[in-house]
């Protein structure tokens, strides 16, 4: 039989069981739009987290007060150095060449009012270099000034929403909140859209790390932003941070300092890995589509048992009647999967207008990867109904045994 003829029967068969074969169908769509949704939503999300850090800055070094070190004595053989990181521990990193820019942080939660109006927020004591080093823009204003960190004056830059709650129109440039028990100027307003890892720079104030501390009575750090003079100087940065703190720390190596690469890469692994899992899961419904298709052929070869039998009988030897049916069983994954592509494409579209924040984002593989896994479970779960075919004896098929 001729290739063309073989695909004309195949799809002849097929739309004389519509019903059955819409069914059967639908069954491999909803499988491959699960494959390319899934992995579209590990990708997205991938992509979302590693935009987050990226958002921190770039070429950054943080350094996290203590380490988790191997220690003696009964199990768990886990120990803790913890020691305060300081403000003076934060200068003297600059004298690394490796290093361009410092910003200690001090974080914490503090009523922030003006007038009758008060609003609990998120403070962030730092320098001016954070501005810097965090990539961020000002809507108003001015930043945290430059100058000696221990003595800069009670200011503030808010975020968006901290400044519309309290001042409403009005410009709050100028005009003095109560922060705590402190009174301060504002001087800036951050632009909007400053979300990152968690932290709302929108609903928070941003003031002078010696102010923080007295504000919050602690002169501990909550971490330090590092930013090194390019990508190639994080690891040499990076050893000079913990040299700089031993000779401060007594001799102690009791910091921990996380390269933002090191982050990218771990995270790009773990949902990369994440990615994948979900993919397989999804996967297995186009196994369970390829058992759909194996049953819907073996009722199509009993009932075309006589068809069979007048196939042979004019000569059709056992590989056309294979392929036949192996054309069937490839039709319907080969269609229900482009179907499937097509509906997972309209899903992330729709998705992507409603969750603007969060984007899916279809990976290359996917596609390709359901098609390919559509087509072998189609190939797989056809051969035996389409070599029961090709088997049958053609006097006992014209016969309707």
């Amino acid at each position: 039989m001729r290739s063309f003829d073989t695909l004309s029967s195949a799809t002849h068969a097929l739309t004389a069981h519509g019903a059955r074969s819409w069914l059967t169908l639908l069954a491999v769509a909803f499988g491959a739009a699960s494959v390319v949704l899934l992995s579209s939503l590990g990708e997205g999300a991938r992509q979302y987290v590693l935009n987050e850090f990226t958002q921190l800055g770039t070429h950054l070094l943080i350094v996290l007060p203590g380490r988790n070190e191997t220690a003696g004595g009964p199990p768990p053989l886990l120990g803790e150095t913890p020691r305060d990181l300081t403000l003076q521990d934060a200068l003297a990193l600059l004298r690394s060449p490796h290093v361009v820019r410092v910003a200690p942080v001090s974080i914490g939660q503090a009523p922030v009012s003006a007038g009758s109006l008060e609003r609990e927020v998120t403070i962030l004591g730092t320098t001016a270099d954070y501005l810097d080093v965090r990539h961020l823009e000002l809507a108003a204003g001015r930043f945290l000034p430059i100058g000696d960190a221990e003595r800069t004056p009670p200011l503030a830059v808010l975020g968006q929403t901290v400044a519309e709650e309290l001042f409403g129109n009005v410009n709050p440039i100028g005009r003095r909140v109560r922060i705590g028990d402190w009174r301060v100027r504002v001087i800036g307003l951050l632009a909007s859209g400053g979300v990152s890892l968690g932290s709302n720079l929108a609903d928070s104030a941003v003031i002078p790390v010696n102010t923080a501390q007295a504000l919050f009575n602690n002169p501990a750090l909550f971490r330090i932003l590092v930013q090194t003079r390019g990508r190639a100087a994080l690891q040499p940065g990076a050893e000079d941070v913990r040299r700089i703190i031993r000779e401060r720390h007594e001799g102690e190596d009791d910091v921990t300092v996380i390269t933002q690469d090191a982050m990218l890469d771990t995270f790009d692994r773990i949902l990369g890995a994440l990615t994948l899992t979900v993919a397989s899961i999804a996967a297995i419904s186009l196994a369970v589509a390829g058992v759909l298709i194996m049953n819907v052929m073996l009722v199509s070869v009993s009932q075309r048992t006589a068809e069979v039998g007048l196939l042979k009988a004019l000569g059709a030897s056992q590989r056309d009647i294979m392929g036949l049916f192996l054309s069937e069983a490839l039709l319907l994954a080969g269609v229900g999967t482009l179907v499937g592509i097509v509906l997972a494409y309209a899903g992330v579209y729709g998705l992507n207008i409603y969750f603007a924040n969060f984007q899916l984002v279809v990976p290359v593989w996917a596609p390709l990867a359901a098609t390919a896994v559509s087509l072998g479970a189609g190939l797989l779960f056809g051969l035996l109904p389409a070599r029961r075919a090709a088997r049958l004896d053609p006097v006992d098929a014209l016969a309707g045994r």
